[in-house]
């Protein structure tokens, strides 16, 4: 306990080093934002994968799917290395940095504006990523706060959640793109060593890969089959959200208008997509594997009336798994993904808030330092509604996640997707696919709840994407 504790405090206090140092560096809001633009290509890939992949996917995804889909919860991982980073960066990276530079923008809705000659559509994105984003940066504090618990005792859950809100709040506020870019690095070679030991001791503790096979047949065939008991649509849907979502997801694309140049990219995606494809098939082979290791009968502790707590049944597991004296490498694994990730969504909402709307909408002739110094401000409040959130623990956190990827996704996917890759989506077609896309997602949680978000977030995606190409050849812009 007093190891873990001591190595906790160093990694605590490296970290705001390095937010110290950064803020040192930090000059302008370009350098707050988007570390100069000139981010090379290993910041660049390890700040993109580590943006992705946070204690969300290690926690909530990884336990409620394992346990639900069994071994065909791995496709996730794959198709989110495929999809979510190799086509992304193919398609995306590039254009997106040209397209920052040539309309001189530094966030999505910037882009929006500039793209459909529409100053309202940056209005209504700025506001849906603002507070959609929240209750993603909630299930990253309710994912780690659960894993704390469980493996320092005498912690409770509320404590955690405020340690973790108030470290974020003094790291995020004082650095910018500059610390964050560098520490992802670091980052990212720990969760590489971390899932590397979560995959050697999860084989050896249950005697080989064969041996879980088994006992997963014995409890329901389906459970390694190519598609697991819930069947396709589920999976397909699961898959879909959290693959797709990226080619809209605004803490992402924002990677790219950091990035140096078109070497850089080449680079970048390789190492992403090899970062990606270890990180996501591992943590979902791992969480396949929560029904050989625990039981109600041996973890009690991860039932609630007879039923899994699915948030809790991935801690629990890897307390199983992993020896207690080299637990804080799993703890230190799972805190630098999240950092990342909260940083990085910390960053695209203040920004939002300060860029956005405060330049786009109240003060455009704001001065530089001013607008960095609104931009920690709103650092510090976007954590703290994040905060409240996690502690009043709202749901499961792929429900959470569900609905805040699903919402995003539907929104910007259509209007952003076919205004980069094409010219002929006008700012019909974006405001349509937008509001189609974002109604028809949330229409469909709130009609079948929360258990429906990752379906809901499909179906309100594809609609998105249909819709655009759509009204903008039927509706054309008056001359």
């Amino acid at each position: 306990m007093a190891v873990k504790i001591i190595v906790l405090a160093l990694y605590t206090l490296t970290i705001i080093a390095f937010g110290i140092i950064g803020a040192k560096k930090t000059k302008t809001f370009s350098d707050f934002l988007l570390g100069g633009g000139k981010v090379g290509p290993w910041m660049s890939a390890f700040s993109y994968g580590t943006a992705y992949f946070s204690a969300v996917i290690f926690i909530g995804f990884a336990g409620k799917v394992g346990w639900g889909f069994g071994y065909s919860g791995v496709w996730i991982g794959f198709f989110n290395a495929i999809v979510g980073v190799f086509l992304v960066w193919k398609l995306l990276a590039w254009r997106v940095k040209q397209a920052s530079v040539k309309y001189n923008v530094a966030t999505m809705s910037e882009f929006l504006e500039a793209r459909y000659n529409s100053k309202n559509i940056k209005l209504f994105a700025s506001i849906v990523i603002f507070v959609f984003l929240i209750p993603y940066s909630a299930a990253v504090f309710q994912g780690l706060s659960y894993l704390f618990e469980s493996s320092l005792p005498g912690l409770e859950y509320w404590h955690a959640v405020v340690f973790m809100g108030l470290f974020t709040a003094l790291y995020l506020s004082l650095g910018g793109y500059k610390s964050m870019a560098s520490l992802d690095t670091f980052f990212g070679i720990v969760m590489v060593l971390g899932v590397i030991m979560m995959m050697i001791f999860t084989i050896s503790g249950s005697g080989g890969v064969a041996n879980i096979t088994a006992k997963l047949n014995s409890i329901n065939p389906k459970l390694t089959s190519v598609v697991g008991p819930p069947g396709w649509w589920p999976l397909f849907s699961l898959v879909f959200l959290t693959s797709v979502a990226p080619f809209a997801m605004p803490q992402l694309i924002q990677k790219f208008m950091a990035i140096r140049d078109e070497k850089a990219v080449k680079t970048g995606m390789i190492a992403s997509t090899v970062f990606a494809l270890l990180i996501g098939c591992v943590a979902y082979f791992v969480g396949s594997t929560g029904r050989f290791f625990i039981s109600i009968e041996n973890t009690p502790q991860a039932f609630s009336g007879g039923a899994p707590i699915f948030d809790k049944l991935m801690p629990e597991l890897l307390m199983k798994i992993i020896p207690d004296s080299l637990f804080i490498i799993i703890l230190v694994l799972l805190l630098s993904a999240s950092m990342s990730t909260l940083a990085s969504l910390v960053l695209i909402s203040s920004s939002t808030l300060s860029k956005d709307f405060y330049q786009g909408f109240i003060n455009k002739d704001v001065s530089d330092g001013k607008l960095t110094l609104i931009t920690r401000v709103a650092s510090v409040v976007f954590v703290l509604l994040s905060v409240v959130m996690a502690l009043f623990k709202i749901d499961t956190i792929v429900a959470i996640l569900g609905i805040s990827w699903g919402a995003i996704g539907s929104a910007f996917l259509g209007p952003f997707l076919w205004g980069i890759l094409g010219t002929k989506a006008n700012k019909y077609g974006a405001y349509a696919s937008f509001f189609t896309g974002l109604g028809t997602s949330l229409a469909l949680y709130l009609y079948f709840g929360p258990s429906y978000s990752p379906q809901a977030g499909t179906i309100g995606m594809l609609v998105s994407l249909a819709v655009n190409p759509v009204v903008s050849m039927i509706i054309k812009p008056k001359v």
